[in-house]
């Protein structure tokens, strides 16, 4: 039996897995010793990662799953709710993408097509990782002066990265359960810090939960495509205004969809944000 599965958690050697059809959580080991190329991480396999798995025999927890190359797995529906709202609040939104250490050579064609998607919408996409430094300064210099809050789901390293960014900050980073095999949302309310870097310049970080979703609120459908800035680009040219972007003739946002201006996987996020809304969710 085989599938595909997200690792919940982690203890070491062995993993929960929660299999991505029909959600069941399962036990796993890898299979053989699996490491990345020029990685000095002893351990590949991140929380939140997706995984190919085989079962030996039979599924139960005296054989548990062997799992093979990891597929990190990129929520961009997620992603696109929070950028929509920093845009609708006027923030200032940068990417920053963690970890890459685990799994640049694993899936490059994945981590290209990341930045080409949301560069191409206008945004500044930074590669970092705590365990090598990478992207580090680059952030702090971002960061500098300014209040900047760090938000995505738990276990990207959020803590670790104010850590990395000033290591004489001490951020609660999460560990496992070994007792319940559960993971520990390790900041559980909203924390700030102020940072000093080498040059001897500050700034201050928000340090938030981490979070599962990402609701729409306060926002009508015909806001939705204002506050994606490649189809507002494109919106211009359309034949009617307003326009939704979903039937209309002379759409120039579909246009640009065809000719590869505007994403696919942006444009899916707004349809499924304008499905939530027709849907009465967020009210």
């Amino acid at each position: 039996m085989k599938g595909k599965a997200q690792v919940t958690k982690h203890t070491g050697s062995h993993y929960l897995l929660e299999d991505m059809e029909g959600g069941e959580l399962f036990p796993a080991v890898l299979r053989g010793r699996m490491r990345l190329k020029d990685a000095n991480a002893t351990n590949p396999v991140a929380v939140g990662d997706i995984v190919d798995y085989e079962y030996e025999d039979s599924p139960s927890a005296e054989n548990p799953a062997a799992m093979v190359p990891i597929h990190p797995r990129l929520k961009l529906p997620f992603l696109d709710r929070i950028l929509l709202t920093c845009e609708a609040y006027k923030i200032p939104a940068i990417i920053v993408l963690n970890k890459t250490d685990l799994y640049r050579d694993e899936v490059p064609e994945e981590l290209a097509r990341f930045h080409e998607i949301y560069e191409k919408a206008g945004y500044r996409v930074i590669e970092t990782s705590t365990l090598n430094g990478e992207g580090i300064d680059e952030l702090r210099s971002l960061c500098e002066g300014r209040l900047s809050l760090f938000s995505g789901e738990s276990g990207v390293g959020k803590s670790s990265m104010i850590k990395a960014l000033d290591p004489s900050l001490d951020p609660k980073t999460g560990e496992i359960s070994l007792a319940h095999l559960q993971g520990r949302h390790t900041t559980t309310f909203y924390e700030m810090y102020e940072f000093s870097s080498p040059s001897g310049a500050k700034g201050k970080i928000i340090d938030p939960p981490g979070i599962r979703g990402f609701g729409l609120v306060d926002l009508e459908k015909e806001e939705i495509p204002l506050y994606f800035p490649e189809m507002l680009r494109a919106s211009e040219n359309c034949r009617f205004t307003p326009c939704t972007h979903t039937h209309e003739p002379g759409c120039a946002v579909k246009a640009a969809l065809e000719d590869g201006s505007i994403s696919r996987e942006r444009y899916n996020s707004y349809l499924g944000m304008l499905e939530d809304i027709n849907e009465g969710k967020y009210r």
